[in-house]
This record gives structure tokens, C-alpha cells and sequence, in this order.
């Protein structure tokens, strides 16, 4: 029987998505379910038939998961941000295990089980950084599934409270003063987003990104500032970011500093860092010392080796690794994070740490070139993963141990497999919950040195 739009079906659900969505099968056909869960009996209705897959949604339930609960969210119907309020925790993070175990064995050909995910002890109010979008009304909150219609969000349960009052503070402050948010079809408006860092002491420093020339002054930028201190009176600094570039990318090149000041301070694993708006740091403290933990765990140092950290951003793995290494060699293509980790090691006062600007791939084959041989390798890319290159750089350099943090199991999978075919075999994974609500999963993974060599 074909499967049409329109159709009503009673299904059982075999499987989840990272987002979600449970997976059903009719007549061998893949049919998505939205927010359908593992073991549910459900009648679905047929929204859209492509050449290989469907895609429902749940007319009823006929037999829930004893893991279902009812979404904690009053915006949970329409934001875009969390994906698993109807289920359990447990579940959630199982199905976070089974994605990261089914990813490296399917793509990465890796014979392996992960025994062990590190889930959050609170899954709520953990992020550190939100970037809320700006539309007319004016709303200030995050994107619908799928689109980019900003819903208005008064308080996201994944954000600290300091967010929600900054957000309303703009919100008032625009509405007051005939603000006009950004348009992004017929790029007009001025206000774009709203951009908020906090830090473990309950400090937050925010950014408002607008659609203007660099330099150009705002009009009622101190109303502004008042109603933001006002808001957070535990705020160190506003700023506006200037961005008039058609571009889906949040943040400009420009920054000037409205008042206070233009970093922001935290600490992580014992350490001291130093903040910029355009630093990269893991939004959730808690779950990034148990996954910098793990790497400098699977990274086995005795105090002599010498490591390389690509993609070190800020230096917070390469610090952590210092203080069990002999020397620490990072790399970051981002010139501020790159001064901000220079500053942050030395502000903790580790002296065997160094950090190069440059791309993962250029620099290392750079320094490849000039002889360093490091014993051990850790890349923490983004989630395209590594380009073919670094994979090959990395192992010509023949380090003992490669430890690879990971934000997306697929291509994590993918890299695993580029390494095995030359010679570096996955040893051990675990798998961190970096990001309790939502579809993503971090994966700590160790690939070992096969051939015999250390170049």
C-alpha cells in the first residue's frame, strides 16, 4: 500500500531521532513521527511523502511510553530550542547513547559499545550564552522549527535568569523608543539580536547586534544601558556589535564597548578564564569540566609529553592539559580567542603552553614541517568535524594517542574511519550531555597509534 498525505495509520514506534521524533516503519517505508517515543502505540497522520522517508505527527496516543511526560514549556509547541520535554530525562539520554554507539558503528565501522553517558545533574538553566534573534512586535526570543519566525519567548527554562531579564529589558526599551527590529528579507530594521554571556559567579555581560555601520551611534543608547543595568544589576558590560552584512551569521567584526567592560571572567576545571563576546567556550560549565575531565583522562599524561590542541579556542583544554604535560603547543584560527588564551595561561600562571593563530589545517601541516612530533593530539572541532587533510597531517605526525571531543557523532564516525585506514584504531568513547533538552551529544573518543611508530 503506497503511503499518501492525508493518511491515518496506527504505528508502532521502534525508534528516536536526535530530535525527538520517533521512527516508524509502514509497508518498509521510514515514517518520522514527531514527538512520538520508543514502544509507543500511536495513530498518526501523513504530512509529507518523500522519495524514501514520511513525515507525521501523532492523532493520538493509543498506548504511551511509561518514559512520556508532559512538556514543563509553555512554549514547547512552537520554539525550536528543545526537542525532548515530552520525555523522561532517562530516556533522553539513552537515546543520545544508542546515537553516538549506532553513529561510530554504521559510518565508522567501529566495532565498539558505549557503556557510559554523563548525563547533567540539573538539565535546566545551565547554558551560559544565549543569542536570542529580534523581530518586529517587538519580540525577542528564538526561532520556530524549521523557519526563521521569531517566537517571543519570556523565559526559557535552558537560560539563566539574568537572560530572560535582559531580553525583556531590550523588549521595553525598543518598544518605548520606536526601536525597529531587523528584517531580514528586506534587510531593514536596526536591533538583530540580543547576545548574553554569564559566568559561575552570576555575572553577565551582553552584546546588542545591529544593523548599522561600524561606529554609528544609537539612538537612546544611554535609556538603553539604564534599563540593562537595571535589569541585572550584577551586569559588567554592554556592548553593541555591528553587522549590515546579508548573512545568517549572528555576530559582526565591529565592537564598541557602551559601558563597563568588554570581557567577562569565569572559571572552569580550577582555572581563571577571560571571556569575549566571539570567544568559544561550552555553554554549560558543569557537563565541560566532566568532558575536559575525560580528555585529560584518555590523553593518559605522565608530565613530559608534549601535546597539540587544535581548535583550542580560548586555551580551556590546552590549560587543563598543561597542567599535566611537559608542553602544550595550541592552535585557533580566531585572532581574539587566541589572544584571550594567551592571557588566560597567563593569568593562572602556566608557563608550558603556547597558542598560534592559524588554521587547523595550515598550521599543522606548518608545524609538521618545522618537526614538532607531539605525543598526543586533541581536537575539539566544530560539527563538520576535521577536513581530510588535518586527518592526514595528524597521523604523518605519528602521535601515540589522538583524543577527539565531538559535538556531532556522525562526523566524529566519519574521522574515525579516515583514522583507521591509517593505522589509529578507536580504543575507548563515552558519551556527555552537554546539551540536556536538545538533540545534540558530546562524545569524548580516544583512537590509539596501531602501527608501531612514533615518528
Amino acid at each position: 500500500m503506497a503511503v499518501k498525505e492525508g493518511q491515518v495509520h496506527r504505528v508502532h514506534v521502534d525508534n528516536c531521532t536526535a530530535e525527538g521524533d520517533g521512527v516508524a516503519r509502514i509497508d518498509g517505508m521510514a515514517v518520522f513521527v514527531h514527538n512520538a517515543l520508543r514502544g509507543e502505540l500511536v495513530d498518526i497522520k501523513i504530512e509529507h511523502v518523500g522519495h524514501s522517508a514520511a513525515w507525521a505527527e501523532v492523532e493520538r496516543i493509543v498506548e504511551p511510553s511509561p518514559e512520556r511526560r508532559e512538556p514543563d514549556c509553555p512554549y514547547d509547541v512552537n520554539c525550536g530550542g528543545c526537542c525532548f520535554r515530552h520525555a523522561s530525562y532517562e530516556e533522553e539520554l539513552e537515546v543520545k547513547r544508542r546515537r553516538v554507539e549506532d553513529a561510530l558503528r554504521r559510518i565508522g565501522g567501529v566495532d565498539i559499545t558505549i557503556d557510559t553517558i554523563h548525563g547533567a545533574a540539573s538539565p535546566d538553566r545551565y547554558r551560559n550564552k544565549a543569542q536570542f534573534p529580534v523581530a518586529q512586535g517587538p519580540k525577542v526570543g528564538f526561532y520556530r522549527p524549521r523557519t526563521h519566525q521569531v517566537v517571543d519567548i519570556k523565559d526559557c527554562l535552558l537560560q539563566p535568569s539574568q537572560c530572560s531579564a535582559l531580553a525583556e529589558a531590550l523588549r521595553r526599551w525598543m518598544a518605548a523608543h520606536n526601536i525597529p527590529a531587523y528584517d531580514e528579507k528586506r534587510h531593514t530594521g536596526l536591533a538583530r539580536h540580543l547576545y548574553v554571556r554569564t559566568n559561575r559567579a552570576g555575572e553577565a555581560l551582553c552584546c546588542l547586534v545591529v544593523n548599522a555601520p561600524a561606529g554609528q551611534a544609537l539612538p537612546f543608547e544611554e535609556e538603553l544601558t539604564a534599563a540593562l543595568r537595571a535589569a541585572v544589576p550584577s551586569l559588567t558590560g554592554a556592548a553593541l556589535n555591528y553587522n549590515s552584512a546579508r548573512t545568517n551569521v549572528v555576530l559582526g567584526r565591529e565592537f564598541r564597548t557602551l559601558w563597563g567592560r568588554d570581557r567577562l571572567e569565569d572559571t572552569l576545571c580550577g582555572l581563571a578564564f577571560r571571556l569575549s563576546p566571539r570567544s568559544f567556550y561550552q555553554v554549560n560549565r558543569d557537563q565541560c569540566e566532566v568532558l575536559y575531565g575525560l580528555a585529560a583522562e584518555f590523553a593518559h599524561l605522565a608530565g613530559t609529553e608534549t601535546v597539540l590542541d587544535l581548535y583550542c579556542g580560548i586555551g580551556t583544554i590546552s590549560l587543563v592539559m598543561a597542567k599535566r604535560a611537559g608542553r602544550v603547543v595550541g592552535v585557533e584560527v580566531v585572532p581574539e580567542a587566541v589572544e584571550d588564551a594567551k592571557e588566560n595561561a597567563r593569568r593562572n600562571g602556566i608557563a608550558n603552553a603556547e597558542f598560534w593563530r592559524g588554521d587547523a589545517s595550515d598550521a599543522a601541516k606548518r608545524l609538521l614541517g618545522q618537526g614538532l612530533r607531539p605525543d598526543v593530539v586533541v581536537v575539539d572541532p566544530p560539527r563538520k568535524g576535521l577536513a581530510e587533510d588535518v586527518v592526514d597531517t595528524v597521523a604523518a605526525m605519528g602521535p601515540d594517542r589522538v583524543v577527539y571531543v565531538s559535538c556531532d557523532p556522525a562526523t566524529l564516525a566519519r574521522d574515525a574511519r579516515r583514522f583507521g585506514a591509517l593505522g589509529y584504531a578507536v580504543k575507548r568513547a563515552e558519551a556527555v550531555d552537554m546539551f540536556p533538552r536538545t538533540g545534540h551529544v558530546e562524545t569524548v573518543c580516544l583512537l590509539s597509534n596501531e602501527t608501531g611508530r612514533h615518528v
